[in-house]
C-alpha cells in the first residue's frame, strides 16, 4: 500500500467500462451475445488500460464486435482481420490486439492471412466464432460445415470435407490453441483470460450457436442431458476423463486413442492418457483434434497446446534496433530504385 496521502487510488475496471453505448444487434439467442459478455467480463483482468486494447474484425456477424467494445477498434474487410491486426501490432507493439472473426471470414477468404499470422507467431489474440454456417449472408455452408450439410448453397448436401480449425491453427504454428463453448461461460472466461496472458499467437475457437440458420449445431455439447458424455474437458496434468461420473477415459494404444470404461474391471485410472498442454511434440494435439472427426468420441474443450517461441513483432523491432545501431542505410527508395540486371543467352 502506498504511503503517499496525495495519491489518488486507481479504480478497478469492470465489465461495464468495456461496454460501448451502441445497441447490440444480433439475432435473439445468438451465441455472439455470450461471447461478448464473457470478453467484457474478463477484460478487466487482462492487465491493460482500455486505451491499449484494440479489436479488429473482418466481415460477418461476429465482425460487429468492435462496435460493442469500449476500446479502440477496426472493422476491416473480408478475411483481412489477421493482416490488419498484424499491422496494428507492428505499428505499436505496446497495444494488446484482438481479432474477432468467424469460420467463413477466417477459414475461407481469410485462410491465407490466418495461417501466416499463426506461422509468424504474431503476438495477437484471435477469437474464432464457429457456427458452421454463413449467417450474415443468410445460411450458405461454410468451411467448417459438416459433409452432407443441406443449405441454400448446397441443396443436395455439401460434398466438401470441413476444416478442423484446431488442426489448422496447430499445423500453422500457433503457440496457444484452445476451444470453448458459447453456453459454458465460466470455461470461456478462463480460455479468454489465458489467451490474453499468452505472448504469441493465441487462437481460441468458440463453438457458437446460430439460432436462425444452424440452430442446435452443438446441442449435444451444451444440453445438460448429453454434455457429460460428449464433452472432454482438457486440464493440464490431469487424465482425460468424461461421462457423468467420469467413468470413461481415453487410452493411447500407440498412436490410436481408445475409449475405455473404468468400471469394466479391466482398466484403471493409470491407463488413462494424461494431458500435457506444454508438450513440444504436436502429435498428441492432432490426435485430440481428430476426436471431432471420429464418431462416438467426445469433443475436447480447453487448452490443447501452449508453448513459447520468439514472436514476429519482437524479432521485427529487434532487427530494426540492430540495424539502427549499426547505422544501416536501408530505405524504401533504395529497395525500389536499385536495378537488377541480367543477360539472356
Amino acid at each position: 500500500m502506498s504511503n503517499n496521502i496525495n495519491e489518488v487510488p486507481v479504480a478497478k475496471l469492470t465489465a461495464k467500462d468495456f461496454s460501448s453505448d451502441i445497441d447490440v444487434k444480433w439475432c435473439p439467442g445468438c451465441g455472439d451475445y455470450s461471447i461478448l459478455a464473457q470478453v467484457q467480463r474478463t477484460s478487466p483482468d487482462f492487465g491493460e488500460k482500455i486505451e491499449n486494447i484494440v479489436w479488429v474484425s473482418g466481415i460477418g456477424c461476429s465482425s460487429r464486435f468492435p462496435y460493442y467494445m469500449n476500446t479502440y477498434g477496426i472493422h476491416s474487410i473480408h478475411g483481412r482481420a489477421a493482416a490488419v491486426a498484424t499491422g496494428v501490432k507492428l505499428a505499436n507493439p505496446k497495444l494488446q490486439v484482438w481479432v474477432a472473426t468467424g469460420d467463413g471470414d477466417s477459414l475461407s477468404i481469410g485462410g491465407n492471412h490466418f495461417i501466416h499470422a499463426c506461422r509468424k507467431n504474431v503476438n495477437i489474440k484471435i477469437l474464432l466464432f464457429n457456427n458452421r454456417i454463413y449467417g450474415l449472408t443468410k445460411g450458405q455452408y461454410s468451411p467448417t460445415s459438416e459433409k452432407g450439410k443441406v443449405t441454400k448453397s448446397s441443396p443436395y448436401g455439401t460434398v466438401d470435407f470441413p476444416f478442423n480449425a484446431i488442426k489448422v491453427a496447430t499445423g500453422s504454428g500457433a503457440t496457444f490453441v484452445a476451444r470453448s463453448l458459447d453456453r459454458d461461460p465460466k470455461h470461456m472466461q478462463e480460455m479468454i483470460t489465458r489467451a490474453s496472458k499468452h505472448n504469441g499467437l493465441a487462437f481460441t475457437e468458440v463453438y457458437q450457436n446460430c439460432p436462425i440458420f444452424n440452430d442446435g449445431a452443438f446441442e449435444l455439447l451444451t444440453d445438460k442431458e448429453t454434455k457429460a458424455d460428449n464433452v472432454l474437458v482438457l486440464e493440464h496434468g490431469k487424465p482425460l476423463l468424461f461421462g457423468a461420473n467420469k467413468e470413461k477415459g481415453i487410452k493411447l494404444d500407440g498412436l490410436n486413442p481408445v475409449i475405455i470404461d473404468l468400471n469394466d474391471g479391466v482398466h484403471t485410472i493409470d491407463d488413462v492418457w494424461i494431458h500435457d498442454e506444454t508438450d513440444e511434440n504436436p502429435t498428441r494435439v492432432f490426435l485430440l483434434a481428430r476426436f471431432t472427426d471420429m464418431p462416438g468420441y467426445p469433443t475436447p474443450i480447453g487448452v490443447f497446446r501452449q508453448f513459447d517461441k520468439p514472436t514476429y513483432d519482437q524479432d521485427y523491432h529487434n532487427q530494426i534496433d540492430q540495424v539502427k545501431a549499426k547505422k544501416g542505410v536501408g530505405t524504401y527508395e533504395t529497395l525500389m530504385n536499385t536495378p537488377n540486371t541480367w543477360e539472356v543467352k
